[in-house]
């Protein structure tokens, strides 16, 4: 098939599916339209939010598709009569077989992480969450089973030892662009040979990557200082790990945490109490080991330097984090 002959619905949500799109657009790939999910209220205003997706089809004239139900027989008319030979999926909701068996040459996903390790909604926090040090990108063609498609193109990067999901995060949703528009080039000069998951595995099992939600991002204090370290930076800038700070005498006050320090000191405090320093707000954790705190923030305020909250919060000794 020639470039000027394929026809491409493009199905995404956040920011991580713009970039994508963005380059397919500025590639000269002729996009028939565009799916995303409905607005939605959010925030104390409850103002309606559209995606980052929609914003982008809005202001480049793409024809935009924002169904409830992706069964709904008005929207699979509507899709089919867009006539796309290839559908590429970013960061959007999982497909019914009606919808992505539809066009000729497939639909492919482009999915934030090494497949099959990390299949699920958040592989990016839980790479970085269990200490990996590489991650990568994968695209696929979509079968009904969630992640489990056979894979096309795969490219890797390195993890930082101090590195946050939120840097992660932008240096995939760029690699993940480039891999994109190779992925539909290979598509479109036929020359593509899809491999079996199963291949990749080197006898390891499949990994999972499920859904965050608060109970995941609370900080255990009997964990090593190198867990809680990777916990935070895993889960900043969001949703953000947290924690109870407890003071002697007050209630108890909940505390975003978005960076820590691996320290060589040692103490034998119980775990997660604050060491007696007015200089920097460092805990105790589970193998002994210093964890110092960088960047919080308390609930109803801004985020903030440790050092800085410490100074104002005035804790007294015998102050902990639970």
């Amino acid at each position: 098939m020639k470039k000027e002959d394929l026809r491409i619905v493009f199905l995404g949500t956040p920011e991580f599916a713009v970039e994508s799109l963005s380059r397919i657009v500025g590639e000269g790939y002729n996009v028939v339209g565009v799916v995303t999910m409905p607005d939605k209220i959010a925030g104390r205003g409850h103002k309606l939010i559209q995606s980052p997706v929609k914003d982008y089809a809005l202001a480049h004239g793409l024809h935009l598709m924002q169904p409830e139900r992706l069964k709904a027989p008005e929207f699979v008319e509507e899709l089919r009569g867009l006539r796309a030979n290839l559908f590429v999926v970013i960061a959007f909701r999982m497909l019914p077989e009606v919808v992505w068996s539809m066009p000729e040459l497939g639909t492919f996903n482009l999915h934030a992480s090494l497949l099959p390790r990390y299949r699920g909604a958040a592989p990016i926090n839980r790479a970085v969450m269990n200490g990996d040090t590489e991650t990568g990108v994968t695209t696929f063609f979509l079968k009904q089973a969630i992640d489990t498609g056979d894979v096309l193109r795969q490219e890797r990067i390195d993890i930082g030892s101090d590195e946050d999901a939120g840097s992660v995060h932008d240096r995939l949703m760029m690699l993940g662009a480039d891999v994109t528009l190779d992925t539909i080039a290979h598509i479109v000069a036929g020359d593509l040979t899809p491999v079996p998951q199963d291949k990749l595995l080197q006898g390891e099992e499949p990994s999972a990557a499920p859904k965050i939600f608060k109970d995941t991002c609370r900080i255990d204090w009997t964990r090593t200082a190198a867990e809680l370290h990777n916990h935070v930076r895993g889960l900043s800038p969001h949703p953000a790990a947290w924690t109870l700070l407890s003071a002697p005498g007050a209630d108890p006050v909940e505390l975003q945490v978005f960076a820590t320090r691996l320290t060589d000191e040692h103490t034998t405090l119980p775990a997660g109490t604050l060491l007696p320093d007015t200089r920097r707000m460092a805990a105790a954790t589970a193998d002994g080991r210093v964890l110092e705190l960088l960047s919080v923030r308390a609930a109803g305020r801004k985020r903030m330097a440790a050092a800085d909250f410490l100074r104002g919060a005035r804790l007294p000794e015998g102050s902990r984090l639970y």
